[in-house]
């Protein structure tokens, strides 16, 4: 039996009912002993993966022959944290108005949670023209089945042209599982998109950051990309703009589920921002000498509520934990202010923080690269300067 690019072997079900279960869109049903498929049914591929006696073959249509006018609008995956919109979701959807904008094209922006219809009127006022707004008590935190399957369904029902995520921890597992359950390519990790000759031009660093790699998906859609954190820039919101509201209804039964989540653990403490997000941060690196010594660090982050981050070379010292790490193969950042301690500078530090509106940096060697971008540079002992810099700052604040 084979409807719709999905076949049933009848001889091989055995009508346990797990793809049932898993279907987020409950387009499966048993009759009869046997699985059969309705005519909702999104092709998604959740009710292939939980098949233990392979009765189920998923066909897609082959790429050469989409119809590659049929795709249309430029979608966003919209990543929330306890039920507020992440920063980078803003970038997002002001990056994907200018591409569409070009394009002819609208903004359309997923939004998944157990409660999610509230954050339309915002994520709209920077460009969305619809939001598909999928809501289930399931969804209240981020599992790899749920979301892949669903937006995978999403995307082969209303066919997005291009399709943006985060890079960020969420989006770099989501974005390559729905690329390849649609056996498209993905462009990972871009500093910069843009439209040439009606197609994504999707640029990113390469070969250590030495050079810039344009890419473009010429034949298959939809075009994906991931995009980092803090390097496209937000526009000013239009609170006036209200986007087209469509609610998917779906199901899930967390028992079907081949991943479950036990633990969510934290890596920010309550009431501070995390490094990506932050609007003060101050980095050390091997000129801080030792674990021990980024403690005067701290003590500068809490005086001026900032956060305190490391370059690559004091993580892999063991100083600092990963999750501390600006630079190409870490966060990359945007704050108002970087002080940037004991830091030599290297392309791979720059690249993830030379978008910040002041970099103030701190070295002994006056030769450094990160004094070629530093808007004000102290050659000096940063073990002096950092604690007296503390003190003045203590001092001043007190007065006001």
């Amino acid at each position: 039996m084979k409807i719709l690019g999905i076949e049933i072997i009848l001889d091989k079900c055995t009508g346990c009912g797990l793809c049932v279960k898993v279907c987020p869109f409950a387009a499966v049903k048993i009759l009869n002993k046997k699985a059969e498929i309705e005519a909702n049914c999104t092709l998604c591929g959740s009710c292939l993966e939980v098949c233990k006696f392979d009765a189920i073959v998923i066909e897609r249509p082959k790429l050469s022959d989409k119809n590659l006018s049929e795709y249309k609008n430029v979608w966003i995956f919209v990543e929330i944290r306890e039920n507020e919109l992440k920063k980078v979701s803003l970038e997002l959807a002001s990056k994907a108005r200018e591409i569409a904008d070009t394009l002819g094209e609208k903004v359309g922006a997923v939004i998944l949670g157990e409660k999610a219809k509230h954050l339309c009127d915002e994520i709209a006022a920077y460009g969305v023209d619809i939001a598909y707004i999928v809501e289930n008590k399931n969804l209240s935190e981020y599992n790899t089945s749920n979301y892949t399957g669903i937006l995978t369904g999403l995307i082969l029902k209303y066919k997005p042209n291009i399709v943006l995520f985060p890079a960020t921890h969420l989006g770099r597992d989501l974005a390559p599982r729905v690329a390849a359950s649609l056996e498209v390519g993905l462009t990972a990790d871009c500093t910069g998109l843009s439209i040439k000759d009606g197609l994504l031009l999707q640029t990113r660093p390469a070969f250590g950051g030495n050079i810039m790699a344009d890419i473009i998906s010429p034949n298959v859609r939809p075009q994906m990309a991931t995009t980092r954190p803090n390097v496209m820039k937000i526009q000013k919101p239009d609170h006036s703009r209200k986007a087209e509201i469509i609610s998917i209804p779906i199901e899930l039964d967390p028992k079907a589920l081949k991943i479950i989540i036990k633990e969510v653990v934290k890596t920010t403490k309550a009431g501070v921002k995390s490094l990506d997000e932050a609007d003060i941060i101050i980095s050390g690196g091997r000129g801080m000498g030792s674990a021990e010594n980024f403690k005067i660090l701290e003590d500068l982050a809490k005086t001026i509520n900032g956060v305190v981050g490391a370059s690559r070379a004091a993580v892999d010292a063991g100083w600092r934990p990963r999750t501390n790490q600006v630079g190409q193969s870490g966060k990359t950042v945007s704050p108002k202010i970087y002080i940037a301690c004991g830091i030599s500078g290297k392309i791979q530090h720059q690249v993830g923080m030379k978008s910040s509106d002041t970099i103030i940096a701190i070295n002994t060697d006056r030769e450094a690269p990160i004094f070629d971008i530093a808007d004000c540079g102290i050659i000096g002992d940063l073990n002096e300067i950092i604690p007296a810099l503390n003190e003045e700052l203590k001092k001043n604040l007190c007065k006001n």
